[in-house]
């Protein structure tokens, strides 16, 4: 049985009515939100929950920030801890041919001597010792939440939007504080031969396109705390960013990657070059992706092969579509008549082939339980802009998540508010 628009309303509101409590916080891996749908504000009962969550969440954010590359305990090879600074996730030591094997080194010790090697999918958990990556996904995190719990308009809105622009401040702006505007040292590989930062640090700042968001709204919204000195100072780190992103050798390779790490590239370039008010050059951006990377990602029947070659292929689908989606968003915004979900890959396929084909397969398959949820918000995303005519995706997420209306992506996800004006 079919099922109309009335009747999921309907449903969704005797859902909303059985759950209570707000979703536990948890870093979507990317998005786009369009600060037009946000402004209006036109979101239905059916999100409250989702409203609740965004609320819970911003709050929750706000007892650890304002965040800064300078509260890591360890200095860049530059000598500047403004520099932006990761680890290589998947590197760890080999100290078997290094001296003395039976007692190793002390720990800095292991970082400068010891040749480090890949072990793709398996996390050195001494990269979160650094954590500037975790510091920019809180920051955009909590950026993001409290903007749009600004917008809700409840008693403790110019708490929300304070907040925002602090940490908006503290990470970009504020001299004490700022990031410099490069990833030179992003997921660096350690070892004896020096401390060198790789193209695939740039994906560190993929929430770039949250931060985006976050101040298309304060600007829209006419903030009083985001101030014209503040907007332009913004536009000042960001124009230096775009700069390097666009002409640093690790960048440029980085943009050239054909898996997820171009997609990426291609949302946060865009999303840099939005919050510039260079829509050409944000344009250029996804179109260069659209028209290169795209059309070899996805095959006939919906999978991504370089993406399932992987050693967590599960979450390599989900990860990549999730920055597909956010591209395809961005392109949407910045030209209300181009239809990048419709477009289709060299091998017939669009984003909605891709989002089916990975509903197919279960992450048990490959023991992935553990990132089951991160498939959730692209059905959902999927929903709304293709429709759900026979509730199949409605099912899937509420068969796999049954306290799926908690979560604040159904505020912009949902396909039962939305139009499908990027159709």
């Amino acid at each position: 049985m079919g099922f109309t628009l009335l009747s999921v309303l309907m449903f969704l509101s005797t859902w909303f009515v059985c759950v209570s409590g707000t979703a536990p916080f948890t870093a979507y891996t990317n998005d786009f939100i369009d600060p037009d749908y946000i402004l209006v504000g036109n979101f239905g009962d059916q999100t409250q929950a989702a409203q609740a969550s965004i609320m819970a969440w911003a709050n929750e954010l706000s007892l650890t920030g304002p965040w800064s590359v300078i509260q890591k305990p360890v200095t860049p090879p530059s000598g500047d801890k403004h520099d932006y600074m990761s680890w290589a996730p998947y590197w760890w030591p080999d100290c078997s041919s290094v001296g003395n094997t039976t007692v190793l080194p002390d720990e800095e010790s292991i970082w400068t001597t010891c040749p480090y090697v890949q072990h793709d999918g398996v996390f050195n958990p001494d990269r979160l010792l650094v954590n500037d990556i975790g510091r920019f996904s809180n920051m955009s995190e909590a950026v993001l939440y409290n903007t749009i719990a600004w917008t809700f308009r409840t008693s403790d809105r110019e708490t929300y939007e304070a907040n925002a622009v602090k940490y908006l401040r503290t990470w970009f702006i504020d001299t004490e504080t700022r990031m410099n505007t490069n990833l030179a040292y992003g997921q660096m590989h350690r070892g004896p031969t020096g401390q060198k930062g790789t193209a695939t640090g740039v994906l560190d700042l993929h929430s770039m396109t949250k931060v985006a968001s976050s101040v298309l709204i304060l600007r829209q919204g006419q903030s009083t705390a985001w101030t014209a000195e503040l907007d332009d100072a913004l536009k000042s780190w960001c124009r230096e960013y775009a700069q390097w992103l666009q002409t640093a050798a690790i960048a440029v390779s980085e943009g050239n990657a054909e898996n997820n790490h171009g997609t990426f590239y291609a949302a946060q370039l865009a999303a840099v070059k939005i919050i510039l008010g260079d829509l050409n050059g944000a344009k250029n951006a996804t179109d260069n992706y659209f028209k290169k990377q795209f059309l070899e990602q996805i095959d006939g029947k919906g999978e991504q092969p370089l993406e399932a070659s992987r050693t967590h292929p599960y979450h390599y689908r989900s990860y990549n579509l999730a920055a597909v989606i956010t591209t395809a968003r961005i392109a949407s915004y910045l030209d209300r008549s181009s239809h990048p979900f419709n477009l289709t890959t060299n091998g017939g396929a669009t984003i909605k082939t891709a989002v089916d084909y990975s509903m197919t397969i279960s992450p048990a398959t490959s023991s992935e339980e553990e990132y089951t949820s991160e498939i959730y918000p692209n059905v959902a995303a999927v929903a709304a802009i293709y429709g759900d005519s026979d509730g199949s995706y409605l099912n899937f997420v509420k068969d796999g998540y049954p306290d799926f209306i908690e979560e604040p992506f159904i505020l912009w996800d949902q396909p039962w508010a939305q139009d499908e004006k990027s159709m």
